[in-house]
């Protein structure tokens, strides 16, 4: 996942847009200031509606809407992961023809682009459909085996108004491989990034500090190697936006990118800290508002030493720290430290979890019919 910020407004071919051997004019500063700003605002957005839609998910009992939970252990491995998969695109785009490679992988962020952007707007369609609308219920069953071996492999439920949201998102979709518009990549790359926000928790503060430690390192030392790959790879996994925008309109391409492993690693953290917020019962989101505020504050200052050096940032160099940091300073202030470290969310996907799930369940009813038999 691309994780840096890149700054061509010095006039060279150095863009996150497509490239060619002609010398761009400067951008004005009117521009640069409209593609920053816009670039925060689309990286806030995913953010704070992801992680809202995160407590929904944890409470939701829905299997299609299920989160996958990262471990401890998943935490340390993705660095690595990451690593080899950024380096594998990189040999590949050195060896073989960018053409092809970049017309596979367009295809499969298609079919991801189109899921991904039905499932978010899926719930602002629905406030849209009249009462009176047909709406009925689907599910889509994939099982292996046979009788008590029977195990499921795709289990998703739908209705009639997520299959119109469905052929909404496909015309975004078409648009997107016909002309790889910035605003179709947009539209694809803020639905990944909320879509990873609402769906991706970690387990608990600990593996979010590993996570974002490892991504730390990864980040700083891989960031021409992800500014090269970022390049070549005509996939939406930047935001992107022209700074050239108020001279040449829609059709501007000189851009300004935001990878969105800056976006959804940090942002997977920030939504922890906002279902631990609520698992504290107090009615304040302290912890939630603290990390927005690091982050719109280590973003920010990625963005003015960008300018400064008039080169890419590795973003999560500033973001890392921010997002980390100033919670645990509040926790400190507040004696609340104990509390967050300790803070465990189970695995729904975990039979054990499910099991000791139904077990508490189980063992409430039994107290409350006791109570009521006396």
């Amino acid at each position: 996942m691309d994780s840096a910020l890149s700054d061509p407004h010095n006039g060279s071919a150095e863009a996150g847009g497509p490239t060619n051997s002609t010398t761009r004019p400067p951008s004005t500063p009117e521009g640069i200031a409209l593609a920053y700003g816009s670039l925060l605002l689309m990286a806030l957005l995913p953010i704070f509606f992801g992680a809202l839609r995160s407590v929904r998910c944890a409470r939701g009992k829905n299997a299609s809407d299920m989160p996958e939970t990262i471990t401890s252990r998943d935490a340390a491995r993705f660095p690595i992961i990451a690593s080899c998969t950024l380096l594998g695109l990189y040999l590949f785009f050195k060896i073989f023809s960018q053409e092809y490679i970049n017309l596979l992988l367009s295809m499969y962020f298609f079919v991801l682009g189109i899921l991904a952007l039905s499932h978010t707007i899926s719930p602002f369609m629905n406030k849209f459909f009249p009462a009176s609308f047909p709406n009925r219920q689907y599910q889509l069953l994939f099982t292996q085996g046979s009788g008590e071996n029977k195990e499921e492999i795709i289990n998703y439920e739908f209705d009639t108004k997520d299959l119109v949201c469905l052929g909404l998102s496909s015309i975004v979709g078409v648009w997107y491989l016909l002309r790889k518009h910035w605003i179709a990549n947009n539209l694809f790359g803020l639905a990944f990034s909320l879509n990873g926000v609402e769906l991706l928790h970690l387990n608990n503060v600990s593996t979010g500090c590993i996570l974002l430690g490892g991504l730390f390192i990864y980040d700083v030392f891989g960031t021409n190697v992800m500014v090269t790959v970022a390049k070549s790879f005509e996939a939406p996994i930047k935001l992107v936006f022209p700074q050239d925008l108020l001279e040449k309109g829609l059709e501007a391409n000189n851009f300004a990118m935001l990878g969105l492993g800056d976006v959804v690693i940090p942002g997977i953290f920030i939504a922890l800290l906002l279902r631990f917020d609520i698992s504290l019962k107090k009615n304040t989101h302290t912890y939630f508002y603290t990390s927005f505020a690091a982050y719109i504050f280590g973003l920010g200052l990625t963005i003015f030493i960008m300018h400064i050096f008039k080169h890419a940032q590795p973003a999560l160099l500033y973001l890392v720290p921010a997002c980390i940091g100033f919670p645990v300073l509040v926790a400190l202030a507040k004696g609340e430290v104990t509390e967050m470290f300790s803070y465990e969310e189970s695995n729904p996907k975990d039979p054990a979890a499910v099991t000791e799930s139904k077990e508490g369940t189980e063992a409430s009813a039994s107290k409350g019919l006791e109570k009521k038999e006396k």
